[in-house]
């Protein structure tokens, strides 16, 4: 038996708590859910700092979103960037949306933080920097918690 995008969806899973999400929602409204990236499959030690932006209801891309749905995932971008920036110290957070992997809209939201060498100043390269913070589950819990003190 098949079964429906939502059911198949990681992201839809994660929201319903049936995937790891470390430390939980770092942001949520009527319309968003932000959580630390972690896919303990892709990404078990992974980038800390970076966090997902994503609309509550199985929407593939921006054009498929509705316009409050639009809105609420640009503030959530906002104040979960200036929480990253001032709870971990970042000198530049990132925005990119890829969706080539998990056919569900989430907005990457990556820290680069301060000593980077200018060669990893991307957001596709910076985690692989010298020195770039990595951690487990509980490091990107405590980073979350962090930053979902922060968020205003």
């Amino acid at each position: 038996m098949t079964g429906t995008a939502e059911t198949d969806c990681f992201i839809c899973r994660k929201h319903r708590g049936d995937e790891p999400a470390p430390g939980g929602p770092i942001y949520e409204d009527e319309f968003v859910w932000v959580s630390h990236g972690y896919h303990p499959d892709r990404n078990p030690e992974p980038y800390l700092g970076h966090v997902l932006v994503e609309p509550k209801r199985h929407a593939l891309g921006f054009p498929d979103l509705t316009e409050e749905e639009a809105a609420a995932v640009g503030v959530a971008i906002t104040r979960v960037s200036r929480a990253i920036r001032d709870t971990e110290g970042a000198e530049h957070v990132y925005v990119a949306v890829v969706g080539h992997h998990t056919p569900h809209l989430h907005v990457h939201l990556i820290p680069r933080y301060p000593g980077t060498p200018l060669e990893y100043w991307d957001p596709f390269t910076v985690d692989d920097a010298p020195q770039a913070k990595h951690g487990g589950p509980e490091a990107a819990a405590a980073v979350a918690d962090r930053i979902r003190a922060a968020v205003k």
